[in-house]
């Protein structure tokens, strides 16, 4: 059985980027955990967006203090 191909180099780059900046990111927004309680699908949709502006956050606070552009 052949392995799975493996991803392109940039993509698995970015998906590092992406875990490396999780904690941040989850700071950032800030987010109360569910302690074991479902959300309805229009909760967790806005979390999801939280999240996404987080991490857009959490990526240009990084590039600032690294001096990238």
């Amino acid at each position: 059985m052949a392995d799975a191909p493996s991803p392109p180099a940039d993509l698995q780059q970015k998906y590092r980027q992406f875990i490396d900046l999780m904690p941040l990111t989850l700071a950032l927004a800030g987010l109360p955990p569910s302690e074991g309680r479902l959300f309805s699908e229009e909760q967790i949709e806005a979390r999801a967006m939280t999240v996404r502006t987080a991490y857009r956050v959490a990526r240009n606070v990084v590039k600032d203090c690294l001096g990238g552009s």
